[in-house]
C-alpha cells in the first residue's frame, strides 16, 4: 500500500502530529511517499515495523523550531544533563529527546531525502574552534534500538545537533550512500554510531563531521544488548575534527570482528583512534587500503594531535577497570600528515602492519611536540619531541614493509625515528 503524505496532513507547517498519525495506520509493507519538492517541518517521529519512508527527489525534511516537539517519554523518565558536552562525553547512551526514533521494531526502509537537523537551535558556548550545545544528550537525527533488518538508502542528513545516526542494539542492516555533513565546529555531532550492534554494513557514504565520523562503541546502556561485532565498512570517504574512524570512548563490553577497507580520510585531526577506557575486549579488528590526510584543528578543543593511527588503553577514572586491546591488522595505509603512529598503555598486544607508509610535514601553526590521551585519569598530556612511530608498554608489534619521509620543514620536530619504552617483542622490517 501506497500512501502519499500530502493527502494526510492537516497542518502543513508542522506535521508531526499528521505524520505519526499516519504512520501508526500504515499497513505490513507499506511505502509513505514524501512528494517531490516539498518541505516538511517536523518534530519526533515513532516508526514501526515493515514500512518505508519514501522521498521523492527534492523532498525535504526541516527539523521544528521547538525543543518540546521532540519529547516522546514522560518527564518523569528523563534524566538530562546539563553539564558542558566536552565534559560529558561519556553518558549512558540513551538520549532524552528524539527525533526519527524506531525501538523493538523490524523491516524499516528510509529511501532518499533530505534532512536537515536545524543545528541553531542547540547552540550553546560558541568560541573561535567550537560549538558547545546548550543541553547534552542533545537529539539524534535517527536513533534506532533493537531495530532487526534496516535500510538506509541514499539519504541525505545535514546540521545534526548531536550524534546523527546512532544504531543501538540493532542487528542487520545495510547503510548505503548515505551523505552526512554536519557543522565541523559544533561538538558531538558524530556520523554514525554503531552502540552494542551486529551484522551491520555501511558502503558507499560521504561524511563530515564534528567529533568523530565512523565510531563503534560499547555505552552502559546498550550492554544489554551484547557485542559490537559483524561490521564491514568500505568504499567511504571521511573528515572529522576529531577522529575519522574511532573505537570507543565507551567500552562497556566487546566490540570484535570489523572489517575497514578501501577508505579515503581528508582533513581530519585524527585519521583512525583506538581509545578504551572502560573496561572491555577490543579485538579482531581488519584496516586495508586506506588514504590518510591529517592535520591539527585546534590547541586544545579537539581530541587528537593529528595522528594517523592512535591506540591508547587507559583508565577513565582511577577507580575503573583496564580493558583489552589486541589482533589488529593494518595493511596499505597511506600516511600523510603532522603525525604518525601512537600507541599507548597496557593490554595492548599482537598488532601487525603491513605495507605502511608515513609522510610528515608541517601543515599548521600549532605547537608539535605533543601527545594527547584525553579522556583518562591521569595527565592528558605527554610533551615530547614528535616520532614517526610512538610505542609505550604495547606487546608483539610486528611492522612489515615500512616506509617514511620526513619534510624539510619538519625535521625539527623529529628527534628519533622511533620512541618504544617498556615495548616488549617489536620488530621492523623497513622497506
Amino acid at each position: 500500500m501506497e500512501y502519499n503524505l500530502d493527502d494526510y496532513l492537516k497542518d502543513k507547517n508542522n506535521i508531526t502530529k499528521d505524520l505519526n498519525t499516519l504512520i501508526q495506520k500504515c499497513e505490513k509493507g507499506s511505502k509513505l511517499i514524501f512528494k517531490s519538492k516539498s518541505t516538511y517541518i517536523l518534530g519526533m517521529v515513532l516508526l514501526k515495523s515493515d514500512i518505508e519512508l519514501y522521498f521523492e527527489e527534492g523532498s525535504k525534511i526541516i527539523a521544528s523550531n521547538n525543543i518540546n516537539d521532540f519529547d516522546y517519554l514522560s518527564k518523569d523518565d528523563l534524566i538530562v544533563n546539563k553539564g558542558e558536552t566536552f565534559m560529558n562525553c561519556d553518558y549512558n547512551g540513551l538520549p532524552t529527546k528524539y527525533f526519527f526514533y524506531g525501538k523493538d521494531i523490524q523491516n524499516i526502509k528510509i529511501t532518499g531525502g533530505y534532512i536537515d537537523g536545524n543545528e541553531e537551535i542547540f547552540y550553546g558556548k560558541i568560541t573561535e574552534n567550537a560549538i558547545d550545545g546548550k543541553f547534552y544528550p542533545r537529539i539524534p537525527v535517527l536513533y534506532f534500538e533493537n531495530v532487526k533488518n534496516f535500510e538506509i538508502t541514499g539519504t541525505q542528513i545535514v546540521k545534526s545537533g548531536f550524534w546523527t545516526i546512532h544504531l543501538v542494539g540493532c542487528d542487520g542492516g545495510i547503510i548505503d550512500g548515505v551523505k552526512i555533513i554536519n557543522n565541523r565546529k559544533f561538538l558531538c555531532t558524530d556520523g554514525i554510531d554503531p552502540d552494542c550492534s551486529k551484522n551491520i554494513i555501511i558502503k558507499n557514504c560521504y561524511i563530515e563531521s564534528a567529533d568523530d565520523c565512523i565510531v563503534f562503541k560499547s555505552t552502559k546502556y546498550a550492554s544489554k544488548y551484547g557485542d559490537n561485532s559483524n561490521i564491514q565498512v568500505y568504499n567511504c570517504e571521511l573528515k572529522s575534527t576529531s577522529a575519522a574512524i574511532k573505537f570507543g570512548t565507551e567500552t562497556i563490553g566487546k566490540i570484535y570482528n570489523i572489517s575497514i577497507h578501501d577508505i579515503i580520510i581528508k582533513d581530519t585531526n585524527r585519521a583512525i583512534a583506538f581509545q578504551m577506557r572502560d573496561g572491555g575486549n577490543i579485538y579482531d579488528i581488519k584496516f586495508s587500503n586506506i588514504k590518510i590526510e591529517t592535520r591539527r584543528f585546534s590547541p586544545r578543543e579537539w581530541w587528537g594531535k593529528a595522528e594517523g593511527i592512535h591506540i591508547s588503553n587507559l583508565k577513565r577514572y582511577s577507580n575503573g577497570i583496564l580493558g583489552k586491546i589486541f589482533n589488529l591488522w593494518f595493511e596499505n595505509i597511506d600516511i600523510d600528515g603532522e603525525s604518525g603512529i601512537f600507541i599507548y598503555g597496557e593490554d595492548i598486544n599482537n598488532i601487525k602492519f603491513n605495507k605502511i607508509n608515513i609522510k610528515l610535514k608541517n601543515k599548521t601553526e600549532y605547537e608539535k611536540n605533543l601527545y594527547d590521551l584525553r579522556p583518562c585519569d591521569i595527565e592528558y598530556e605527554i610533551k615530547d619531541k614528535l616520532h614517526v612511530i610512538y610505542a609505550y608498554k604495547a606487546n608483539n608489534i610486528l611492522i612489515d614493509n615500512f616506509s617514511y619521509e620526513i619534510d624539510e620543514n619538519f625535521k625539527k620536530f623529529i628527534v628519533d625515528i622511533y620512541s618504544l619504552n617498556d615495548v616488549k617483542n617489536f620488530v621492523i622490517k623497513d622497506k
